[in-house]
């Protein structure tokens, strides 16, 4: 007789299943549910509208072997536990399974961990609970909102603008987002406006100075004031006058200021928070970012050690830390670094508090940190992918971080009196690292705005010190647009305006991309015709589902039925109503919008008919019209002006298959030269060899390709 096996978890993952395995013995076993097991069909709305939003769900295509394989484990049990994550989604897994396995609603079946490690396994094998049906419905209810609006919409716009699109609940706000900043690009008028800076050196007891000494006691002040008012400098005339004034007039020190000021380093990340610093710092597009994170989630195996979870839960907007995390990074802090740099627990609690009490955080889980702090970067580097070193040394950095002392700055303002003028210039320097020892939070904002540059010692002086001057160098500058959205920005404007929540905001970013409406340039996110079509479609017609403020308000109320406070069949007869009155009226409104494709010279090399321009998953590309005649399809080749350095044709932008832009010769497969930054048309200096521009967030760097030259040249952005 097959002896009985006590206990049978379901994960998710194979992954998964295999860490936990590890922590719970032979008495366990542990089986993947793969993912979903139940879902609506594709095929149809799935949801009787008429009998309170009812859903039907089916099994999903390729399950039917996965759940065999469940049911045939569970006959050999006593108790069946459902790991699923522990979120909405995991809590609508888990009751599919409940169903599916026809475990008794009354049995307490559901458990769940924040981190997979030993202890959080233990305990949560010990305390199963009932599932969660405010949960299981605020999933459902965003399910069935989703397939409303999706299953509606998007044949309209089949019928109306061009057959396979698409609409999407979320997704159609994202875009409009994009098209909204697109819009403010376009309608912006840049402002002239000039600065000054004044460049002194300190004038002991001789007017002569030999120009080494001038060198190494100049400084450089900004105008700050003219006639007592805030500069407002136009135009060239009106710096003409300033220039004019402060000619022969004597420069004196007017003020010093010293301070001691705390730099505080940045909270553990959230969701939302990994994914902008991950785009900043490792160049993560959001999805890389989510994937990746799951994998140091679930678990890799560490050599001798086995199969670990490297990190918490990865959907979170909660920056708690459990007490047992602060004290085993506490002791990490002082055995490493020493008693200086720990930082009082109580502060740091007050610091989180003040940064998150005007915003609305689901705390179910914590931020995101290591499981075992001790366990650093550099010690299982050998046993993680680059991109799993890269994702978790800046997770395991900035929770480390987040626990350290703050950086202290010594900082000096000089204030200079020129006539009526007054300049100043500002100095620091770093007297105590504290964080900055482990992890400093990118000050610049992808948002843009001018960078304090302004951060050199300063000579030492005194208070009416005569000051000479060496120079006035005036500055004419215009005022700029604001930025395309990158990857990091509408992740933050996204959540900046209620819009998805932790688990979706990658999802987001990379279905409008896959759908055609948002195109990725130079990683800026650009709307595409068929993007600006549909959205100002929507405008007119679907106001609320377009709206920004309207979208926030189902996020919230969606959390209302987590949280039992609202019945959630209420909420979608309050949505799906004045909804499909919407829809009725916009089906006889709306005319057919035709979307002409633009006619280029090349030619069809099957049948002779004129290319026209496309747009795909991976930008522009050239196709026949004779579609579904014929299917001749070509890449459209940007010219970028600049001669190839190894032949006489012309560099041309290309695509690689995973959507990335280079630089090739058009005379390729004669020519195989490429480069993955982009080509200018100036030659080097030194050597007449081909520069390139490699961008970053704070300047153009202009670099000769010649490994031999090597010149750089910094220029503006």
């Amino acid at each position: 007789m097959t002896k009985k096996t006590k206990t049978v978890v379901i994960v998710e993952s194979p992954a998964k299943a295999k860490s936990i395995g590890k922590f719970l013995g032979k008495n366990y076993t542990v089986k993947a549910s793969i993912g979903h097991v139940r879902d609506l069909p594709k095929s149809r709305l799935g949801v009787d509208v008429e009998n309170d939003f009812a859903p039907k769900y089916i099994t999903i295509r390729g399950k039917g072997k996965v759940i065999k394989e469940l049911k045939s484990a569970i006959k050999k049990t006593d108790r069946i536990l459902l790991a699923a994550d522990p979120d909405r989604e995991g809590e609508a897994i888990a009751w599919h399974l409940q169903h599916i396995l026809g475990i008794d609603e009354s049995t307490p079946c559901r458990i769940e961990f924040n981190e997979i490690t030993k202890n959080a396994i233990k305990e949560a094998v010990k305390q199963p609970r009932l599932i969660n049906y405010n949960l299981v419905n605020a999933q459902q209810a965003r399910r069935i909102l989703d397939r409303l609006v999706g299953y509606s919409l998007s044949p309209l716009l089949w019928r109306k603008v061009k057959k396979g699109l698409s609409a999407g609940r979320v997704q159609s706000v994202a875009v409009r987002i994009v098209v909204d900043r697109e819009e403010a690009i376009s309608d912006f008028v840049p402002e002239e406006y000039w600065s000054l800076i004044a460049r002194l050196f300190t004038v002991p007891d001789q007017d002569n100075l030999a120009e080494d000494v001038v060198d190494d006691s100049t400084f450089d002040t900004k105008l700050m004031k003219y006639h007592n008012k805030k500069i407002d400098i136009k135009n060239k005339a009106a710096m003409d006058q300033v220039l004019a004034e402060l000619k022969d007039v004597e420069f004196t020190l007017d003020k010093i200021t010293r301070k001691e000021k705390l730099r505080h380093p940045a909270l553990p990340f959230t969701t939302s928070s990994l994914q902008q610093a991950a785009y900043q710092k490792i160049n993560f597009a959001a999805r890389k970012t989510m994937i990746v994170a799951q994998q140091l989630y679930e678990g890799l195996e560490l050599g001798k050690k086995g199969a670990m979870g490297l990190i918490t839960y990865i959907r979170t907007d909660s920056k708690r830390v459990s007490e047992t995390a602060k004290q085993e990074v506490q002791q990490l802090i002082q055995e490493r670094f020493g008693d200086q740099y720990l930082v009082a627990s109580s502060k740091q609690a007050a610091k989180t508090t003040k940064k998150t009490e005007n915003k609305k955080v689901q705390d179910a889980h914590e931020a995101i940190r290591p499981t075992y702090v001790n366990l650093e970067p550099e010690a299982i580097k050998q046993y993680l992918s680059r991109e799993q070193f890269k994702l978790y040394k800046l997770i395991w950095s900035r929770f480390v971080a987040s626990q350290m002392a703050p950086a202290i700055m010594d900082t000096t303002t000089l204030d200079i009196i020129a006539g009526k003028c007054m300049f100043r210039a500002t100095g620091s320097i770093i007297k105590f690292y504290g964080f900055m020892k482990v992890y400093v939070e990118d000050s610049d904002s992808e948002e843009g705005g001018e960078q304090n540059t302004s951060n050199k010692i300063l000579p030492q002086f005194n208070e009416g010190d005569r000051l000479k001057l060496k120079i006035l160098e005036p500055k004419q500058h215009f005022t700029q647009p604001p930025p395309r959205y990158t990857d990091a920005t509408l992740i933050k404007a996204l959540e900046t305006n209620g819009i998805g929540r932790p688990s979706t905001y990658a999802p987001i970013v990379d279905t409008i991309q896959k759908r055609g409406y948002v195109a990725r340039e130079n990683k800026q996110f650009f709307p595409t015709e068929l993007g600006v079509v549909v959205v100002n479609l929507l405008k007119e017609h679907f106001s609320n589902i377009i709206n920004i403020e309207f979208t926030a308000e189902i996020e919230e109320r969606l959390d209302e039925i987590e949280g039992g406070g609202i019945d959630w069949v209420k909420i979608l007869k309050e949505f799906y109503d004045p909804f499909d009155k919407t829809l009725k009226i916009a089906e006889e409104a709306i005319g057919n919008i035709e979307i002409a494709d633009e006619v280029t010279e090349e030619i069809c090399e099957q049948c002779e008919r004129n290319l026209v321009i496309k747009f795909g998953r991976y930008g522009k590309f050239l196709a026949c019209p004779g579609f579904p005649d014929c299917h001749f399809t070509k890449p459209l080749l940007e010219p970028t002006g600049v001669t190839c350095p190894r032949c006489s044709g012309d560099l041309v932008a290309r695509r690689s298959k995973k959507g990335r832009k280079f630089y090739g010769c058009s005379n390729y497969p004669d020519c195989d030269f490429v480069i993955w930054d982009q080509p200018v048309k100036e030659k080097c200096p030194q050597c007449a060899g081909l520069i390139v521009q490699k961008n970053t967030r704070n300047k153009k760097t202009l670099k000769c390709i010649n490994e031999q030259c090597g010149h750089k040249l910094n220029s503006e952005q």
